[in-house]
């Protein structure tokens, strides 16, 4: 009989600078591998050195520093928390030198999808009406009017809308009227509130706390109206009262928000939220790049893409000033990094307690791998506008938004500033949805998107077995038109998105 062939387990160097190889399939000790024999078992999506690092030599990957050798390093050895180490180096920003004039298609060139033009111009995905509390005090109320709308049955008679949806927090008192934290707060629900997958908007409030509807009504030049309306708990006279009210509300705007009808659109008046969780060592290899292959696309038909996570850039961020439209934009995402590196000083943290345990089983070891990966996702357009969280993006292309890293705080940034679609990456399995914004999983590799095939819309998987980048790409950008269009992604079937909504909490709870 004669013996199978020994096949090798395949790995990818990133590029030609760099020390170690991918592991694409696990690695078992004294498998040779391009002339290096493998010293430990590798895990996949783990990494391998390929030639001598001496301690305190940079380990490299896509071509980049992520992280430096804590101890020798031999050829053929597993490279990970126990011999890599991260800290500190200088990096060179270059600000605006890649930066140029992107090419758009034409308007009568441009993809369309049918979308809901709403009366400002602005087009939505969905058309979602939502209660929305001003204080965590009113949270219950508004899920008890949601709840009294359901049981109605009253929804059946309006197939034109997608739900109505209460978006609770924790927050809106116990705070500084005039701090951060109260500023943030009203930024996400102004921008929740003028989303344009959004019909109608109902606020709920105590009546007592810092967060003062009127107040803020006032601050936006809101005024009451067929598809926007306010109460407080203690002005209705209490809960059952303000839940009658409030449903009584809802019913009376139902009409108003069926009249909107899908129209075609182009994909110009499309802004995409680009998210990553539950990474792994794959996902800088196929679903970010694979999704920055959509953004370029999304750019050129005039469309807007927002990158986030301001820590799961940290290391990366040198790549994309040197992107930027001006000196000017550059700084501000630098600003961005400094902001970031005195807040978790303050909060004897660091900034490399990210990557998370699963990221690190995953095959992640330091913040500069993960963001070099987690960057990919922008593409490589020019960036044109950083923004502060929950602030209106009004730039077209490629912008910045300043967000945690933790997803659901940083998509909740992304719709309070105008995302009415989003696109997920994950290589460990996130499960997440984003009412009113319909959220896409892109699964970084075949394992996870096979195991959760109910929670993943897209297997980039494949792109270790010879799809290209630009081919899955393509891919994407046409799956966002369709789910844009009205196509259920796989977490709204699910019924994702109710409990997703969390603005970012800075500053104490007093």
């Amino acid at each position: 009989m004669l013996d199978k062939p020994v096949i090798a387990p395949r790995t990818v160097r990133l590029h030609e600078s760099d020390n170690l190889v991918v592991a694409v399939d696990p690695i078992n000790p004294g498998s040779i591998l391009n002339g290096v024999t493998a010293q430990n078992r590798v895990p996949r999506g783990h990494k391998m050195a390929i030639s001598a690092i001496a301690q305190g030599e940079p380990v490299l990957k896509f071509g980049q520093i992520i992280g430096f050798a804590s101890k020798p390093v031999e050829p053929g050895e597993w490279l990970h928390e126990h011999n890599v180490e991260m800290h500190a180096f200088a990096r060179e920003y270059h600000f605006a030198e890649d930066a140029k004039a992107e090419e758009v298609l034409p308007l009568e060139a441009q993809a369309t999808f049918e979308g809901f033009r709403r009366q400002n111009g602005k087009v939505g995905t969905r058309n979602y009406v939502a209660i929305l509390t001003s204080v965590n005090c009113s949270a219950s109320a508004a899920r008890f009017i949601a709840r009294e709308v359901e049981r109605s049955g009253i929804l059946a008679d309006y197939p034109n809308i997608d739900g109505v949806i209460p978006l609770v927090h924790g927050t809106g008192c116990g705070m500084d009227l005039k701090g951060e934290g109260s500023e943030v707060l009203k930024r996400t629900q102004w921008g929740y509130a003028s989303n344009p997958n959004m019909a109608a908007v109902l606020m709920v409030g105590l009546g007592c706390e810092v967060f003062q509807i009127g107040k803020w009504k006032e601050l936006y030049g809101l005024q009451e109206s067929d598809t926007f309306r306010t109460m407080t708990i203690q002005d209705v006279g209490g809960t059952q009262k303000a839940v009658e009210a409030g449903a009584a509300a809802i019913r009376d705007m139902l009409p108003i928000a069926n009249r909107a009808k899908r129209e075609t659109v182009p994909a110009s008046e499309l802004m995409l939220a680009l998210q990553c969780g539950g990474s792994d060592g794959y996902s800088g290899i196929t679903a970010n790049p694979a999704l920055g292959a959509a953004v370029d696309l999304l750019v050129k038909h005039g469309g807007t893409a927002i990158l986030s996570e301001t820590p799961e850039i940290y290391g990366a961020e040198h790549l994309l000033t040197r992107r930027a439209a001006t000196r000017e934009v550059g700084e501000k995402l630098v600003e961005l990094i400094d902001w970031w590196e005195d807040y978790t000083s303050r909060n004897r943290g660091e900034m490399n307690n990210n990557p998370s345990p699963g990221n690190k089983a995953g095959g992640l070891t330091t913040i500069l791998e993960k963001s070099l990966g987690a960057a990919a996702k922008g593409g490589t357009t020019t960036l044109t506008g950083v923004y502060r969280y929950a602030e209106p993006v009004t730039a077209k292309g490629f912008v910045f938004m300043d967000t945690p890293g933790y997803d659901p705080v940083s998509a909740t940034g992304q719709v309070a500033g105008g995302a009415n679609v989003l696109c997920f990456t994950t290589g460990r399995g996130s499960a997440y949805g984003c009412k009113p914004t319909p959220s896409m999983k892109l699964a970084t590799n075949s394992e996870i998107y096979r195991r959760m095939i109910d929670d993943m819309d897209i297997n980039c998987g494949d792109i270790l077995d010879g799809v290209s980048i630009e081919e899955k790409g393509q891919e994407i950008f046409d799956a966002v038109l369709r789910v844009a269009s009205g196509q259920h992604t796989k977490s709204e079937v699910l019924g994702y998105g109710d409990a997703e909504f969390l603005p970012w909490q800075i500053g104490a709870t007093m």
